[in-house]
């Protein structure tokens, strides 16, 4: 049964549904990935800096060999990691996740973070770690992902952690536009304005934590398991908290690709784009929003960053 989708320009199509695996951790990826195949899932989202994409090629190259899918079937997506930036480094960062994930080619790449770390670096440390704006802008790491792009090794590129305006200062330059921008989306941050600039744009929106992301236990941060809004709607369509905020991004045309290892809860994932909300619903839904980032980025705008929160979430510089 083919897993319901959206489809890019070109008619490839890109599943609603997909399995994240940010803090899937070693030694339990391999068994998630495989499970969640066996469930039906065709979408996988990998980045290196997880540190899983090893683990993942492994079972990604037992499932071929087993005939539980074929190549075609699937649809990875994979990010470039902010130390390869400079263009002619971007080909690096792609070799070295299609040699872990065991892949010939990405369905999806996607610039991680508009932020820039010097060769080598994985986190930022001192001020020194990062390289400015102004000295290598996300134009110049772009004509890197076109090159990809043009030499076969993705069928699709795209941004991550990107502002509706840098959005569309991107799309402005580009000669290959990007096709999707990944961000942190859920009921408490809707993204509302990023989604209407993306759907003037072209651009797919994908909503990585759409469910929470564990911060949830801090003081006063909302709790999709805990929303008394959700949880009522929940009711109403005998199912749970978690599948009503996926149906409601999901119906807004947002791709959602939750992190899970327990196979109940990975079939309960992949079944919510068969919830179809009322009118009433998605938008009591919607009132939710408190624009509340879980991810909010202070990594890149501390230690003597030359970026800031306002440049990272607002800004244009391309």
């Amino acid at each position: 049964m083919e897993q319901a989708h959206l489809n890019f320009s070109n008619g490839d199509p890109f599943p609603l549904v997909g399995l994240g695996t940010w803090k899937a951790g070693k030694g339990e990826v391999r068994d998630a990935v495989l499970n969640a195949l066996e469930s039906g899932y065709r979408h996988i989202d990998c980045a290196p800096v997880y540190e899983n994409e090893a683990e993942i090629g492994e079972a990604f190259e037992e499932a071929f060999r087993s005939g539980l899918v074929k190549r075609e079937d699937l649809f990875v997506t994979s990010k470039l990691w902010c130390d390869h930036h400079y263009a002619e480094d971007v080909k690096k960062g792609l070799r070295r996740t299609l040699e872990d994930l065991r892949l010939e080619y990405l369905d999806l790449y996607l610039v991680h973070w508009p932020i820039s770390l010097q060769r080598d670096t994985l986190f930022p440390e001192v001020g020194s770690d990062f390289i400015p704006p102004e000295d290598l802008p996300l134009s110049e790491t772009w004509k890197g992902m076109e090159d990809v792009h043009n030499m076969h090794l993705c069928r699709h590129i795209g941004v991550s952690n990107v502002s509706p305006a840098r959005l569309r200062s991107l799309v402005a330059v580009a000669e290959h536009p990007p096709e999707v921008n990944q961000v942190e989306c859920h009921p408490f941050l809707a993204q509302t304005e990023l989604l209407q600039t993306c759907a003037e744009t072209g651009v797919i929106l994908t909503a990585y934590s759409p469910l929470g992301t564990g911060k949830e236990k801090e003081v006063g941060a909302p709790d999709v398991s805990k929303c008394d809004v959700l949880s009522e709607v929940a009711k109403k369509y005998n199912t749970t908290p978690q599948q009503i905020a996926l149906a409601w991004n999901i119906q807004r045309g947002v791709v959602v690709i939750p992190k899970s290892t327990d196979v109940t809860r990975q079939k309960q994932n992949l079944a919510a784009p068969s919830l179809k909300l009322s009118d009433k619903d998605m938008v009591k839904i919607s009132e939710l929003d408190q624009g509340h980032r879980f991810i909010g980025g202070e990594i890149w705008t501390e230690n003597g960053s030359p970026y800031t929160a306002e440049w990272l979430w607002e800004g244009s510089e391309v």
